[in-house]
Order: structure tokens, then C-alpha cells, then sequence
């Protein structure tokens, strides 16, 4: 992704968006095509031969959704469209969405943040497409720009991307941050990847699903009323967490379940790898930078409105807010001037290449 420089590219305005989806760029087998949901949310729809990305580029360009060979990786929800919102659990149902930037995680009542920051939903200044050429051969993308700026406090820009190859099942998405000021700021980013629930399921890591790799998260959230059975079971998946490896008791994820993965290991290629292998035989993928991204989230729901498998989610901190991450040493401080780039690839595996995949995951395991 760092090696791609655009070629050409279109600087887009919110009239260019119709209720009937229309093509604009066409290159090198893969096409964007725009048009506005009912609820009134602009999509960018990035198409291969494979299946498509669809991006709300002015609405924190979250990723609504994501189709490769047919199958659905974004999580199964309520709403079935975007709908205006200013904090994400009012339009829940997204495939991911950029958590931070400021501010991470589910806030405590001595927080003052909203839940995931001011990232999320942010209205976007700018948005637009490019293609290119680089090594790896022709991509194209949508662009975004966002500048946060308080008065009395933090000043940044925010540049986030998603970028497709010609014939493949995976696609980048890229969150780039500067910051503009001469001063130094906080930091805290989640790429909350919310993959479909997939019943039966087996997670695949670099890591075994020991209690010192596996940390079942005990602290429970004040958006969740436990019951004594909840209780109990935290307390046994903390002395097992192997017990969900496979997604084989559905009941058990409402409340929600939220684990710490510890330990990872990289692969040939550097980057830390997950797979969620489904009973169908193939699989959904996710790889990133743990240099760059050292905490892995895991969350997973399953209720008659929301069913989402977030089995690896990377970040720069954990989500339990700004006070208790700050309290851990996991707020990164990003100096005046400076940028940070997160990348995450997220993709699909077809049943031919799934075996392989897991297996190749499994053997970086200590």
C-alpha cells in the first residue's frame, strides 16, 4: 500500500451521489460506482471480479459491508442501511468502522468521551477516488480527508483509505494521522472489524487458547447486566478460553464475550495473521502490523438483533476508555508534526485455500 501512488484520481462532492447507483471509474478490471442509500448516506461501491467493498465516504468512511464470491463478511444487524448518526451504536451494523482518535474504547462514568471516540461517525471534509499502478499491479481506492481542530486543544488530520486489486478477495484499509499541531497529543485507534457471526465456526490463531495467550476479560461494562450464569461463566472461560474456539453455543454471547490475545507470534510475511474458518470450508481472514498495532481485541456477540464475531480486532490500546488505558500505559503520544499509518488487510478465503491458511497460522505458534 505504501508503494501505491496515484495515477489519476476524482475529488468527489455530495451531489455526484443519486439515488440510482451510477459507475465512475473503470481501471484495470475494477470499477467504483456511487449512489445514496434511502436513509440518505452517500456509498462508493469498489467492484472486482470477485465481489465488492462498500464505503460511506463521508460518514468516518466506515466499511458497510464487504461481498467476495458471494459471501457476506460484515456482521448480521437490525439495520439494513446506514442510517445519520452522530455516535455508532445509533447505525450498528457495519463490517468496521475507525475507532479513536482521541479518545478509545467503552468510557467509564469518569470519562467524558463518547463510546469509541470522535472518529466513528465523523462528518468528512473531503472524499474521493484514485487508481494506480504500483509493484503489486493495478489498484484502486477511495480517499478521505478529516481535520479535527478544538479550541484549546488537539489539532489533527485524519486520512483514511480502502484499496482493492483486480481479482482478489481481500482489499487495505488505512487510517494515516497527523498531527498538526506543534504540540504533542494523545493517540488511542481500534480498526473494529465486525465480521459476521459464523455459526460453528473455528477460530484460527498464531497463539494456543491457554489462559496466558487467551485473557478473558472479567471487568464487565456498563452497558452489560450480567446475571449470575454470565458471572460464572467468565470465570470459567478465564480458567479455559479454549472453550470458545468454536462458535459452537451461540447462547452463550448474549451478554457479550471479550477476550485479550496475548503473545502473537508473525508470519513469513511480518504480519500477525487470524482466520475464522467456517463449517462451509472457507474462511474470513484479517492480518496486520503488531509493531505498529501490539493489542488484539476479541468480541463477540450473538443476540436476535446483533450477531458479530469480532475474533481479531487490532489496536494501539485496549477498549476499556480513556482513564484506565492512560492508567495502563497504553496511550500513545504522537509529537507535533508527526504521522502515524495503521494498516489493516481484511479479506475472504475460498474452501481451496482455507486448509493452507489456517495451517500456515497455526505454525507460527510457539
Amino acid at each position: 500500500m505504501q508503494s501505491a501512488h496515484a495515477q489519476a484520481s476524482i475529488d468527489l462532492q455530495r451531489a455526484f451521489f443519486g439515488e440510482k447507483e451510477r459507475a465512475v471509474l473503470n481501471y484495470g478490471g475494477m470499477s467504483a460506482s456511487l449512489f445514496r442509500y434511502d436513509t440518505g448516506i452517500e456509498a462508493i461501491r469498489l467492484s472486482n471480479a470477485r465481489g465488492y467493498v462498500l464505503i460511506l465516504p463521508y460518514m468516518g468512511q466506515i466499511v458497510w459491508s464487504a461481498v467476495f464470491d458471494g459471501v457476506e463478511l460484515a456482521m448480521q444487524s437490525m439495520f439494513r442501511a446506514p442510517r445519520p448518526a452522530k455516535v455508532i451504536v445509533e447505525t450498528y451494523g457495519c463490517l468496521l468502522y475507525h475507532a479513536g482518535l482521541l479518545r478509545n474504547g467503552v468510557p467509564s462514568p469518569q470519562d467524558s468521551h463518547i463510546l469509541h471516540g470522535e472518529m466513528p461517525c465523523a462528518e468528512m471534509d473531503k472524499a474521493g477516488l484514485s487508481c494506480g499502478t504500483d509493484d503489486q499491479g493495478p489498484w484502486i481506492a477511495v480517499t478521505g480527508e478529516r481535520e479535527y481542530a478544538m479550541g484549546f486543544g488537539a489539532r489533527y488530520l485524519a486520512a483514511p483509505r480502502v484499496l482493492l486489486r483486480p481479482d482478489v478477495t481481500d482489499f487495505d484499509v488505512v487510517m494515516e494521522v497527523e498531527n498538526l499541531s506543534a504540540a504533542p497529543m494523545d493517540l488511542m485507534y481500534l480498526c473494529h472489524v465486525n465480521f459476521a457471526f459464523a455459526e460453528g465456526g473455528r477460530i484460527v490463531q498464531p497463539v494456543p487458547f491457554t489462559p496466558e495467550h487467551v485473557v478473558t476479560r472479567t471487568a464487565i461494562p456498563g452497558h452489560v447486566t450480567p446475571n449470575d450464569d454470565y458471572r460464572a461463566l467468565l470465570g470459567e472461560l478465564a480458567k479455559d478460553p479454549a472453550r470458545m474456539q468454536v462458535l459452537d453455543e451461540p447462547h452463550r454471547y448474549d451478554p457479550e464475550q471479550v477476550f485479550y490475545i496475548k503473545g502473537l507470534r508473525r508470519g513469513a510475511d511480518g504480519l500477525v495473521h487470524f482466520m475464522m474458518a467456517r463449517r462451509e470450508g472457507d474462511g474470513f481472514t484479517i492480518a496486520w502490523d503488531p509493531a505498529v498495532m501490539p493489542h488484539t481485541i476479541r468480541w463477540i456477540l450473538a443476540n436476535s438483533d446483533q450477531r458479530v464475531a469480532a475474533f481479531a480486532m487490532p489496536a494501539t490500546c485496549e477498549p476499556e476508555g480513556y482513564l484506565a488505558e492512560k492508567r495502563k500505559g497504553n496511550v500513545r503520544s504522537l509529537e507535533g508534526g508527526a504521522k502515524a499509518v495503521f494498516t489493516t488487510h481484511i479479506g475472504y478465503v475460498d474452501s481451496t485455500r482455507a486448509a493452507a491458511a489456517a495451517q500456515s497460522i497455526e505454525g507460527a505458534r510457539p
